[in-house]
């Protein structure tokens, strides 16, 4: 099983704190950001990650090297220019697998990441996305999701206000590899705008809903909040050895 992190991102909401460091490599609770990402998913048994790189990406690579130490196998793409989520995996297409878990370097979400890639796997579909139901609106983060049934519905990071939308998109997806085929062959390009709208016009995204909160570092409030979440292990899978 593949995860796919994309650690590309520059950052420009957090300031002054990502102009030296790249905003997977944020200290969160004493350890690098992206550090636990990789031991959640460590603790699964999910070793095989490709770490999509863009900016300042060499610190990434010199801190976590091929992975080892952590017991995992970690490879690298690194972009030379800003390629968006989509045009970053398209240039990485090589190492990509048949069915790879997707995860956003900026999101923190305690899921069990093996149950989403099986119900992929079980669906038939390309493509799954990881839903919040945002019904206590405490992550901050406007609704962008409708879904009926099993399937999304409806994406929309620009609605306001639209009851259709009640979940939000929580930062774990799940693809198989022919959705490479729908992005642009050059340039950058966001996943987000170009192939998830073909994906649901299709009836090939299917909707994983979890009650578990997610957590980013997008902004430095978001980073305060999930510092002091980590800091102390309120959830079963702890990350402070």
């Amino acid at each position: 099983m593949q995860a796919v992190i994309l650690a590309g991102g520059l950052g420009t909401r957090l300031g002054a704190l990502t102009r030296d460091v790249p905003k997977p490599m944020m200290p969160v609770a004493g350890k690098p950001y992206l550090e636990h990402q990789l031991r959640l998913l460590q603790r699964q048994g999910i070793g095989n990650i490709l770490l999509l790189t863009g900016y300042l990406g060499e610190q990434i690579r010199t801190y976590f090297g091929d992975g080892s130490r952590w017991g995992l196998s970690i490879r690298y793409s690194q972009e030379a220019t800003p390629m968006g989520t989509g045009g970053g995996l398209r240039d990485a297409s090589s190492l990509v697998a048949e069915h790879f878990l997707l995860i956003y370097g900026d999101s923190y979400l305690p899921i069990d990441c093996r149950d989403v890639y099986q119900t992929l796997l079980a669906s038939k579909s390309c493509g799954l996305m990881v839903l919040y139901d945002n019904a206590l609106g405490d992550t901050s983060v406007r609704n962008n999701v409708a879904i009926h049934g099993r399937m999304v519905s409806r994406y929309s990071k620009s609605a306001v206000d639209d009851p259709e939308l009640r979940f939000v998109e929580a930062g774990i997806l799940a693809f198989h590899r022919s959705i490479i085929d729908l992005i642009p062959p050059q340039g950058a390009v966001s996943l987000e705008e170009r192939v998830f709208p073909v994906l649901i016009a299709q009836g090939q995204m299917i909707a994983y809903v979890t009650t578990q909160r997610f957590y980013d570092i997008g902004t430095p409030e978001r980073l305060r909040i999930i510092e002091e979440v980590l800091t102390h292990d309120h959830y079963p899978d702890p990350l402070s050895n």
